[in-house]
């Protein structure tokens, strides 16, 4: 039957730190092509190190914007290559890590628009974007933009109430504000201000794709009430920046048609329809299917909580974002930074360093450990800021030892019961599974 009858597919792709992703699934949501692009590896010539670089501040983290580009030009060339029919691709959407920023210079989106399909789309964009290296989201070289935008606003709790989170050095707002602080030149030849995900979106939709709700919600720009940009936000961060960040849209709005650029080089059709692309949290949230009340954990290097959540009380701790799957109800999110490296060192000191040994001493103890409780951090937490390992017996003493495996379940009892309180502390209530019947 040839091209015309091949099975409707999607697209979807990952902007994240170290590497470009994509996937494609049919109808049934079954994986039926997947690849990627590494940076460090595949992309030699840009000599990052784990897809960044560190300045010598180590505050200060960047990625080269091309380098991105680049990698879209070879992971297309890969699928072409490998037989992928782009023909039956019949929209595509995605996801990029958060708060990092992309600046276009003056009369690029014509250049984006026009792009010839003869070269690979860096070559046409190399003289695009005034900032060559985009601020991400491991920077945090924002320290007084951060205490300006909330001396501005009336304080860091009044920022949370309008913007979900209090002012957080990675997030976009404050990395403009250094950026008009210290390049202002750069600033006004500037046109357009992307997050990585719309900046993503945009190369795919040949003209500036704006920026979603959610991904928006972790700029401390938007208000999430209202879903406007924050007046007094913006005038804090730098001048006429509301014509530079365009008007912001929900996670789910078709964008329009994939550009002409894609159907010449690549024979995607042309009404494949581009889909708002998001920040990669808000995309795990949709990806898990969360529903109102659902709490996902993801267990890692940090431990990140994320949850749907419908009357919020956003805090000085966690954020929260708009809700990519339905604007009206929000996600609420927590990072913790004693996660997967906390269990291992107790694992290591008390369970010989093996899971399995770890897992029978858990269940060898009784829920509530007896009235003792632990508080483990190896590093300065986030939420709340405290240090160091701090163990309370029955009576609330505190102690200098636990047993082996009473320290165990103090570990992991403590580490889940911090995670409930702070987000019943954002509103996240906790029911008893018949209530929500």
């Amino acid at each position: 039957p040839g091209r015309a009858m091949a099975a409707p597919c999607y697209l979807g792709w990952d902007f994240s730190t170290q590497q470009l992703k994509v996937i494609a699934v049919d109808e049934q949501l079954r994986v039926i092509y997947e690849d990627n692009v590494h940076f460090d590896k595949d992309l030699p010539e840009f000599k990052t190190q784990g897809g960044v670089y560190i300045h010598s501040d180590r505050l200060t983290v960047t990625s080269p914007v091309l380098m991105w580009v680049k990698a879209l030009d070879m992971i297309l060339e890969k699928m072409k290559s490998s037989g992928f029919n782009f023909s039956q691709v019949r929209a595509l959407s995605g996801a990029g890590q958060q708060h990092g920023s992309v600046y276009w210079k003056n009369g690029s989106i014509h250049i984006l628009k026009n792009a010839s399909s003869e070269l690979p789309l860096h070559q046409s964009l190399k003289g695009c974007f005034s900032v060559s290296n985009s601020p991400i989201w491991m920077d945090s070289s924002t320290a007084s933009q951060c205490s300006m935008l909330e001396k501005a606003v009336g304080g860091a709790q009044h920022l949370a109430t309008i913007t979900g989170s209090r002012a957080y050095e990675r997030f976009t707002g404050n990395q403009i504000a250094k950026i008009y602080i210290q390049n202002p030149e750069i600033y006004q030849q500037t046109e357009r201000i992307s997050l990585v995900s719309s900046f993503a979106a945009s190369l795919f939709l040949g003209t500036y794709a704006p920026i979603d709700y959610s991904d928006g919600s972790g700029m401390n720009l938007l208000q999430i009430w209202e879903k406007v940009w924050s007046k007094s936000c913006l005038d804090a961060c730098a001048p006429g920046l509301e014509e530079r960040l365009g008007c912001p849209v929900p996670s789910h709005s078709v964008l329009g048609n994939i550009s002409p650029y894609y159907s010449q080089r690549y024979g995607f059709s042309p009404d494949c329809k581009i889909v708002a692309f998001t920040g990669d949290n808000p995309a795990s949230l949709a990806g898990m299917r969360l529903q109102e009340g659902d709490i996902a954990i993801s267990l890692g290097t940090s431990d990140t909580l994320f949850l749907w959540i419908q009357e919020p009380t956003p805090a000085l701790e966690g954020h929260i974002l708009c809700n990519p799957v339905d604007s009206q109800t929000y996600m609420a999110l927590l990072c913790f930074k004693n996660g997967s490296l906390m269990r291992e060192r107790i694992r290591d000191d008390c369970a010989s360093g093996s899971w399995d040994e770890f897992s029978k001493a858990l269940s060898s103890t009784v829920a509530g450990n007896n009235g003792n409780l632990g508080f483990y951090f190896d590093v300065m937490e986030i939420t709340p800021e405290a240090v160091g390992i701090h163990r309370f017996n029955r009576d609330n003493q505190k102690v200098s030892g636990f047993p082996k495996e009473v320290e165990i379940r103090a570990l992991i009892e403590g580490q889940f019961m911090a995670k409930r309180i702070h987000a019943e502390k954002l509103g996240y209530k906790v029911c008893k599974y018949d209530e929500q019947v």
